[in-house]
């Protein structure tokens, strides 16, 4: 459980740090740049704090979980609803994150 609310912190942080970085490149502003490296280093350090799994089972779980949080992301923050070939695809992501975290045990 442990392993899950690190990488969804590290999602957080990841998508957070990319919109501050998108933010600053778009407004010329530079503190919205330093704002999200930082989060973006943050993210580095809590998706490795999990060192239960390999590197390449963590990024396969990890990619699941990155994707599931930006669409939720996604939806309550600009209300997109995702059309019927992302949630395809997404459920396969998420399918292939399962059989990756679960192969492995």
């Amino acid at each position: 459980m442990m392993t899950l609310a690190s990488l969804i912190v590290a999602a957080l942080l990841e998508i957070g740090g990319d919109a501050a970085i998108r933010h600053g490149l778009v407004r010329s502003a530079w503190s919205w740049l330093a704002f999200g490296g930082a989060a973006l280093v943050a993210y580095g350090l809590a998706v490795n704090a999990t060192r239960a799994l390999h590197f390449g089972q963590l990024m396969g779980l990890y990619i699941a979980v990155f994707f599931v949080v930006s669409q939720l992301i996604s939806f309550a923050v600009f209300d997109e609803r995702p059309a019927a070939s992302l949630t395809l695809g997404g459920a396969l992501i998420v399918c292939g994150g399962l059989v990756i975290h679960l192969g492995a045990r």
